[in-house]
């Protein structure tokens, strides 16, 4: 057999493939139909975070020959999107607009079916979800470089609003402009963290280059593909959408960015097995007192991931930290943890427990 024939041999075989994958989600699609309306009828949220993620997990256990742990979340993230679009699509809001890191991240975890609806402040977020405009919000909280986002945490400070889940997604910067080309770059748009970030390309290859500060790399975008001699700093999705070329790809100084954003909602998620609570507290003014509110955390054996201070905004030289930890609400030495911890401190505020999520995927 030839090498022509051989391929197409070979095509035919995927062929009749993918005819069995399109039955197959077919099929998961009715099943997940019947579920919604169990659901519907019995009056539960049908978004189920905790079931989604232990599904992806699971799937991670099986053996494959090629597909990578990467490619297994994105196949069946866009199967379980397409399995809530037949129950009922959720409105998530993020912080926009389009193409913006907070964006992708939102459609990474919730799939490209759901209705997205963009805000121009992480504020507004947060005040869709509370009126229930929107059923979750996605909002950026923290970045391996440049550290928390502290707007988001203040915000927390006064929402009614639980923490569903948390998203890792690595944060790659592309120079984008009308011609791709260098040498016609007269001004440089973008957000302040993603010069921060790419500081050592930009004064070793345009450093005459003004930098023009925007409110996100989407709005830079946006400007870049209207001022003549303009570029942005963004990603390549943003690129993208307002037709710029890429003059420089990977322009960040450190290749290993990675922001963590949160899924924001009114519901409690349930326990999953590898999870995580995050709460927020207020010392008194003692000697020593963050050392004895943290001290039941060290007697029970509970691991602390993250601790951050803010100042709290309606009271001169009183902060506010906020604290991650692993486990769930649900297990019992991390409830009665926390009403020790409750009893040290003026305020404690319970934040949410949700799946923990891989900083690979």
């Amino acid at each position: 057999m030839t090498d022509q024939k051989n391929i197409q041999a070979l095509r035919e075989k995927i062929d009749k493939i993918d005819d069995t994958i399109i039955r197959l989600v077919d099929q998961r699609l009715v099943v997940a139909k019947e579920i919604g309306e169990i659901k519907r009828r019995q009056g539960e949220k049908l978004w189920d975070g905790a079931r989604e993620s232990t599904l992806i997990k699971r799937l991670f256990t099986l053996d494959t020959a090629l597909l990578s742990h990467t490619a297994i979340s994105h196949i069946f993230m866009e199967i379980i999107a397409a399995c809530r679009e037949i129950q009922q699509p959720p409105r998530i809001t993020y912080l926009g607009p389009e193409a913006t890191f907070t964006h992708i991240a939102a459609m990474k975890h919730f799939g490209h079916s759901a209705i997205f609806v963009p805000c121009s402040s992480i504020r507004d977020v947060f005040q869709d979800v509370e009126k229930g405009a929107c059923h979750y919000g996605t909002v950026p909280v923290e970045n391996s470089i440049e550290g928390a986002v502290n707007y988001t945490l203040d915000l927390f400070y006064e929402a009614d609003l639980k923490i569903c889940a948390e998203i890792y997604l690595t944060v790659s910067h592309d120079l984008l402009s009308e011609s791709g080309l260098l040498e016609d770059i007269k001004v440089i748009y973008s957000h302040p963290h993603a010069f921060a970030q790419c500081r050592r390309w930009l004064q070793k290859y345009l450093p005459q280059a003004p930098l023009e500060e925007c409110s996100s790399t989407a709005e830079a975008a946006v400007k870049a593909s209207k001022i003549p001699g303009a570029a942005a700093i963004a990603n390549r999705e943003a690129g993208h959408l307002y037709h710029l070329q890429v003059a420089a790809p990977g322009i960040e100084d450190i290749s290993r960015n990675i922001t963590r954003f949160l899924v924001i909602g009114r519901e409690e998620t349930r326990q999953t097995g590898q999870d995580k609570t995050s709460v927020m507290f207020v010392t008194p003014h003692v000697p020593g007192a963050l050392h004895h509110v943290l001290e039941p955390l060290a007697k029970a054996g509970i691991n602390m991931v993250k601790l951050e201070s803010r100042p709290i905004k309606y009271e001169n030289w009183s902060y506010c930290f906020f604290v991650d930890l692993e486990g769930h609400l649900e297990d019992p030495v991390m409830k009665q943890t926390l009403e020790k911890m409750k009893g040290l401190c003026p305020l404690l505020k319970y934040l949410g427990s949700y799946p923990k999520a891989n900083e690979e995927y």
